[in-house]
């Protein structure tokens, strides 16, 4: 069982961290693994926000190619490739599949964005393509696991791809990779934190509500308990919110000028089908970028980038439903779409830069570290960066709070596993592994294999758990049981239904939330944290307004994730 905090009556901390979100929480396990004793702090959970809406891809950025950002697709693919080995329970390669309508189309246009002239790039050509992805492959040569790149041409991509539209000449085949659970690895960065140091501490649901000679003064929001913590020096992750968080502290900042980015869940076997485990990553006639993958036995689509000015009024609109579909159908007309495909949409605000663009999606993912004082208390502000990069933006602050504490590196974090990715068995020896496994804790091999593709390795002390006492299928949901939801609640530093079911566990994402659901996993959490049984319907109800209200949770459907 890991603790959120250490001895009781400690408020004393080098570093304090606000805002848990990807940044925040690689930030705090990095700074843990070099001894320094840090404190992180979020007026909600673990990685909610935009941290909890990202396209679930843990990509090297082959569009940056466009605007000549070399170092960032460098930095990103190395980044990319380190997860793919040390989260391998989270993070798997994905086929990437570019549809190409011309042969010589955007050669001038990507010229010109690549000098930083404004221009539109509608079409992709074969050659300019075929040259992107060659510097891809290239720059992503540092640490590689995947294969090259490939081209396919005529009858071939017809043969591939029946139901894609007639305009598509060739299709361009590469490999990145998808990260299926974000929101539970960002919590196990912070697991990983309180293990290495127990000097850390976390709080969720807390809000910092003033900060003067050093000290910080904290408020629950769930009651009326205050905390006045010392500390050196303060990390604003706050994402989209870091201006509101810097005015907070004392001064002013127009540093975030974020973007709205809105996602699907739709149920479409057919599409499903076609796409056969790879991802379409396809151009439209505005512009932009839209992708469609497989995703937890559904199809994930997106995005949108629209600019957003307050992150806490941001949800999908019906707009931006419309649209994803729209450019879905023009690239699959052979299939048909609708709002009854779809079960399930996310929206996050991304925390970019502030900068002027006609285009959103041209404002740099790349990250900016800005250093301000409160008073005499350094801060840094950490703007920008994306899911792929957040070991490396880890890493390069807490170079600099280092330098500013005069403290020394002890560690990397380059090659250091995450969590339930820690003694990962190889393809090879997969089976074997999950077959000792099943025997050692009296599992089957089906129920066995199902917790350890839901937790990679950490599936070990949730098994003996759930074997420690009588067990149940739940009624709801039969792939998850009683003990297993008993752990979760125990163990990872849940305070609400909403953690457990947005964000330790894959329920919602999988199209699998109702009423019931929620009711009957509320009862079960009960018996841990102490609820009542009006505590219980207020959580119920509460989960199911986050439900219908952002993510478009009806409770009609029952479609299951294909096996």
């Amino acid at each position: 069982m890991i603790h959120s905090a250490p001895q009781v009556g400690s408020t004393r901390f080098d570093v304090t961290i606000i805002g848990a979100g990807i940044n925040g929480a690689g930030l705090f396990r990095e700074l843990a693994l070099q001894g320094i004793n840090v404190l992180l702090i979020d007026r909600g959970d673990i990685c909610t926000g935009a941290s909890a809406a990202p396209s679930r891809l843990i990509h090297g950025g082959i569009k940056y190619l466009e605007t000549g950002e070399f170092r960032l697709v460098a930095q990103s693919t190395l980044e990319r490739n380190l997860l793919l080995r040390n989260a391998p329970h989270m993070v798997t390669p994905l086929p990437t599949v570019i549809p190409i309508c011309s042969w010589f189309g955007g050669i001038l246009p990507s010229i010109k964005r690549f000098c930083g002239i404004k221009t539109r790039l509608a079409d992709r050509g074969v050659i300019i393509t075929e040259i992107g992805m060659q510097i891809y492959d290239f720059l992503g040569r540092r640490e590689r696991v995947m294969p090259r790149h490939h081209l396919s041409f005529g009858r071939a991509v017809r043969r591939r791809w029946p139901h894609m539209t007639r305009k598509v000449i060739a299709t361009g085949r590469y490999y990145d990779a998808a990260i299926s659970q974000p929101e539970r690895l960002g919590f196990e960065c912070v697991e990983d934190g309180l293990r290495l140091n127990p000097g850390c501490a976390v709080r969720t649901y807390t809000h910092a509500s003033s900060f003067r000679d050093g000290i910080l003064t904290l408020g629950d929001i769930s009651s009326d308990k205050v905390e006045h913590v010392h500390t050196e020096l303060i990390i604003n992750a706050g994402g989209a919110w870091i201006d509101t968080i810097n005015a907070q502290l004392g001064f002013n900042t127009r540093y975030i000028g974020g973007t709205k980015g809105s996602h699907l869940l739709i149920h479409h076997p057919e599409l499903l089908r076609e796409l056969d485990g790879q991802m379409v990553y396809f151009g439209t006639a505005d512009g932009r970028i839209c992708l469609a993958y497989p995703f937890m036995g559904h199809v994930l689509v997106g995005s949108t980038d629209i600019p957003e000015q307050d992150p806490d009024r941001a949800c999908c609109s019906q707009d931006e439903q419309r649209y994803m579909l729209t450019m879905l159908q023009e690239q699959f007309p052979g299939f048909r779409f609708s709002d009854q495909d779809v079960i399930y949409h996310y929206c996050g605000v991304r925390p970019l830069p502030a900068m002027r663009a006609d285009n959103p999606g041209d404002i740099s993912r790349d990250h900016v570290i800005h250093l301000d004082y409160a008073g005499t208390t350094p801060v840094l502000s950490l703007v920008g960066g994306k899911w792929t990069t957040f070991r490396g933006l880890a890493e390069e602050t807490a170079d600099k709070v280092l330098a500013l504490l005069h403290r020394q590196r002890h560690s990397s974090s380059r090659m250091r596993a995450i969590g339930g990715g820690t003694d990962y068995p190889t393809r090879r020896t997969r089976e074997t592994y999950l077959r000792q496994f099943a025997k050692k804790h009296d599992l089957s091999f089906e129920r066995a294999t199902i917790l350890f593709e839901r937790y990679g390795t950490t599936a070990e002390a949730v098994a003996a758990y759930c074997t420690g006492s009588p067990d149940r299928a739940l009624n709801s949901l039969p792939d998850y049981t009683r003990n297993e939801i008993l752990y979760i609640t125990e163990n990872e530093l849940v305070r609400k239904a909403s953690d457990l079911l947005f964000r330790r566990c894959p329920i919602a994402l999988s199209g699998l939330l109702n009423r019931s659901v929620i009711q009957e996993i509320c009862m079960i959490m009960a018996e841990s944290l102490g609820w009542t049984a009006e505590d219980c319907d207020t959580e119920t109800e509460e989960s199911w307004l986050i439900a219908v209200k952002y993510h478009g949770v009806t409770g009609k459907t029952d479609t299951q994730p294909a096996a």
